[in-house]
């Protein structure tokens, strides 16, 4: 008896949830998408709103943007994570009583110290891409958001309601030939999670790290200030999005695409696909670079420009006059 109780908590332990989302992306309803979401959230019609398009002809270098320090994300810390399907993304959930308290993001253009809480994904279908920021109009096959609160405010209530309340960290993603065996873990979890309120603890941790590019790469990125890219799109999130793409696999990545249900939505719940929400208007806001991202050529030519190009077409020629 004893052994078959320790072989019982040894599984998962996956439950359900009921979910009345009262909005959804434009794969499950026209009705009540992204296009609709000011009407549901007035927030979400705001001038500050995320996701946007990237375009490395009009960021600002900022040398002020240096390397930020990941506190704890080379640490697996104790405890469990939770890894579920809330009827919108799969999101795993960091955050708890010692275990997240160590994993911090500060400097780097950053005032304040940031703590993890949780981070999630969006993608899109078995034929399109579905990142929600895009770099110079390309989007990418799936992005990550590891979502973090400043520590001068005790709720996440709390934070959604200051311009500095949040800062999200925004990574791409590329496929490659190969799987990415540092994903290992949730794509397997994912089996666990296909219906809205499933989730399944973790039997163990690992290094935040292990997701992202390598440590050289992290030093490039982009900086704006933006918003939730769900509803209620609370304007208070100050955003991080990395230039290198982290590589997966096809096969991995369809698994995000095949194995995930939304919410029903009044009909049976359909495949999670294409959870993203469309670039918004910059409208007066900057985009800055770091001191290491790469910013491409504008194009309306420089002064000198114009004035090595009329030289090119009218080449200056040299006369000797006879004395």
């Amino acid at each position: 008896m004893p052994r078959r109780a320790l072989t019982l908590l040894a599984l998962p332990l996956v439950l359900r949830a009921a979910s009345g989302a009262v909005w959804c992306y434009d794969s499950q309803d026209l009705k009540c998408g992204p296009g609709k979401w000011k009407d549901l959230a007035p927030g979400c019609g705001g001038d500050n709103q995320s996701p946007i398009n990237i375009d490395r002809r009009k960021v600002q270098r900022d040398t002020n943007l240096g390397d930020i320090h990941f506190e704890g994300y080379d640490q697996a810390p104790p405890g469990k994570w939770k890894l579920m399907n809330n009827g919108h993304t799969v999101v795993m959930h960091v955050e708890g009583e010692s275990m997240s308290e160590h994993i911090n993001i500060t400097s780097g253009g950053l005032t304040e110290k940031y703590r993890a809480l949780q981070f999630h994904f969006h993608w899109g279908n078995l034929k399109g891409n579905g990142s929600e920021h895009t770099i110079d109009g390309r989007q990418f096959p799936m992005e990550l958001h590891l979502v973090h609160m400043n520590t001068k405010y005790k709720t996440f209530k709390e934070a959604k309601g200051h311009p500095d309340g949040l800062a999200v960290l925004g990574f791409m993603f590329k496929v490659s030939n190969a799987d990415n065996s540092n994903y290992n873990t949730i794509v397997a979890g994912l089996k666990n999670i296909s219906h809205a309120g499933d989730f399944v603890e973790l039997a163990s941790t690992f290094c935040l790290y292990n997701l992202l590019p390598s440590v050289s790469q992290l030093s490039k990125y982009y900086r704006y200030h933006g918003s939730l890219t769900t509803p209620d799109c609370a304007e208070a999130v100050v955003w991080t999005l990395f230039e290198e793409p982290i590589p997966i696999s096809q096969a991995q990545l369809n698994a995000f695409i095949n194995t995930l249900h939304f919410s029903a939505n009044g009909t049976a719940p359909g495949k999670m696909t294409d959870n993203f929400r469309p670039p918004q208007p910059l409208k007066n806001r900057k985009v800055y670079a770091s001191k290491d991202a790469a910013i491409s050529c504008s194009s309306v030519p420089s002064a000198s420009h114009v004035l090595l190009l009329l030289l090119l077409a009218f080449p200056v020629f040299h006369f000797s006059v006879p004395l």
